[in-house]
């Protein structure tokens, strides 16, 4: 998996696997989903059209390999806590609900052929990470454990249910050990589905189906899972098929100290003369007068109505295409389309037909998003050209930034000392305090030679008179459109046909 982002702008990927993943997850209406081997670099997060991505890998100079990761909507991000830690194979995330918090771990297995070493410590880790977490807490491990379980539900009765597959091998017993020490349950095996609805990978030269992605809750919470299947509809580009688990939680807004901001007015629709007249007709309406208590209060009323005036006829600011797949979605969507029904029909029916028939699809499908891209490509580096050329740095660096793409965020969780990851919340106050003590409790000694090294200027008595009208409406244009929209709770551009009047009360 690659988001298709770079800071080096010749590095670019265009293969925009967040932004495939993104839309196929919103078509099958998924919450939160856990990814596995995404060969991401170090830990970051980066945000689509509908979902955030949040990942965990190796370091950047290591090899490209395992990795794990969330993808959640973005309408849920009010709802969940921050991630901290993680390793390449393990990465949890908490979700604050109506019934308290929910613990998510997003699992990547070693595979059969590992070597005991790494299976013994990707278990221990696993171990300690559930030890870690209040038995209060509801508990969900996702992932790729790479093992299979098997059927024996007289053998494992606390973990297996009655409706298992296959035959259990070396890494299943490692998994059912752990499942059976921390009470543990596989929710793969206890709802009644097709066989094809059981398993989620083929082997390739046995061409066997196994169940090794598998979703674990704890025994005493089974009820709230409705069911877990898996689904081979849905289209990544892997040869695993997706296994959802439907279970019912509400939940709950994580308090923030931070306000959120206003949405942002539509400031592209000033040159339309019809919604500018709207726009001086409901400034000239504006009845109450001004308390003359403070110049605050007073500026607060009058700028809430300007807001809302503005809001009402110009409207809200819409998220531009800033991606060259969003911006080709309606050429590169029945590609995709066609893609994942040649998928299903090879998964139903295998044969040499229908496998040819799957690669003509993936083929095409190829073609038609490079050529998508290279056109978007093409027609960005002659705008952001022009726009240089023109001297219009507004415009280029607009240009730049559609063609980095989606920001990927870097997190820094806070650390001691002695470099050790703290997620305690009372421990991690304190290490502020410590960190702010040492800063504040340095002495700085500055010398009287270098005081009077300092020059001494002019009064310039001149600044003490109040600025005219002029000067401040040339003050006013002088500012860029970002500055002003910093400075003031709204931007509205005059047209050249008519200008903007504002007529508040005196």
């Amino acid at each position: 998996m690659t988001p298709g982002t770079s800071e080096d702008l010749q590095n670019i990927n265009d293969i925009r696997k967040t932004a495939a993943i993104d839309a196929e997850l919103c078509r099958l209406n998924i919450d939160i989903a856990a990814l596995q081997e995404t060969r991401l670099a170090d830990d970051g997060s980066v945000q689509e059209k509908d979902y955030t991505f949040f990942w965990k890998g190796k370091a950047k100079e290591e090899r490209r390999e395992h990795g794990v990761g969330f993808a959640v909507k973005s309408s849920l991000l009010p709802m969940t806590k921050p991630l901290v830690g993680g390793t390449e194979r393990l990465l949890s995330l908490r979700i604050n609900t109506s019934k308290g918090i929910v613990n998510l771990v997003a699992a990547y297995a070693p595979t059969l052929a590992a070597s005991p070493d790494v299976k013994n410590k990707f278990y221990s880790e696993l171990d300690e990470l559930i030890g870690q977490l209040p038995e209060s807490e509801d508990l969900y491990l996702l992932g790729d454990f790479n093992a299979r379980v098997g059927a024996e539900h007289d053998s494992w009765p606390t973990c297996v249910g009655h409706h298992g597959v296959g035959k259990i091998n070396e890494n299943g017993q490692r998994l059912l050990e752990l499942c059976c020490n921390r009470n543990l349950c596989i929710t793969n095996t206890y709802f009644q589905h097709k066989e094809k609805h059981k398993v989620s990978w083929m082997h390739p030269r046995s061409h066997q189906w196994h169940q090794l992605d598998l979703i674990i809750t704890r025994r005493s919470r089974i009820g709230d899972v409705h069911t877990t299947r898996s689904y081979h509809s849905a289209d990544c580009d892997t040869d695993h098929a997706l296994v959802i688990s439907k279970v019912v939680l509400q939940p709950k807004r994580i308090h923030h100290a931070k306000p959120r901001g206003l949405p942002k007015i539509n400031t592209a629709c000033t040159a339309d003369t019809v919604k500018t007249h709207k726009f001086n007709a409901s400034m000239k309406n504006f009845g109450p007068a001004l308390p003359d208590e403070t110049a605050e209060s007073r500026w607060c009323q009058l700028s809430s109505f300007i807001y809302q005036s503005a809001i009402d006829a110009f409207g809200r600011k819409k998220r531009q295409n800033t991606d060259w797949y969003d911006a080709n979605l309606k050429v590169i969507e029945p590609a995709t389309t066609a893609k994942r029904q040649a998928l299903i029909r090879w998964k139903q029916y295998p044969s040499a037909k229908t496998l040819s028939a799957l690669r003509k699809s993936r083929a095409e499908s190829q073609r038609i998003a490079r050529k998508c891209a290279n056109d978007y490509w093409t027609q960005l580096s002659t705008s952001i050209e022009q726009a240089s050329t023109s001297g219009n740095i507004g415009a280029m660096y607009e240009g730049i930034r559609q063609a980095t793409g989606p920001a990927v965020k870097k997190s820094a969780p806070l650390k001691t000392k002695s470099g050790e990851i703290i997620t305690d919340p009372n421990k991690q106050m304190d290490r502020w305090v410590e960190h702010y003590l040492e800063l504040y409790s340095t002495e700085n000694t500055v010398s009287e030679d270098a005081i009077n090294c300092i020059p001494v200027l002019p009064v310039l008595e001149n600044l003490d008179k109040e600025p005219t009208m002029i000067e401040l409406e040339k003050a006013i244009d002088a500012l860029s459109s970002a500055k002003l929209q910093e400075m003031m709770p709204f931007h509205l551009r005059s047209s050249k046909k008519e200008k903007l009047h504002f007529y508040p009360s005196p």
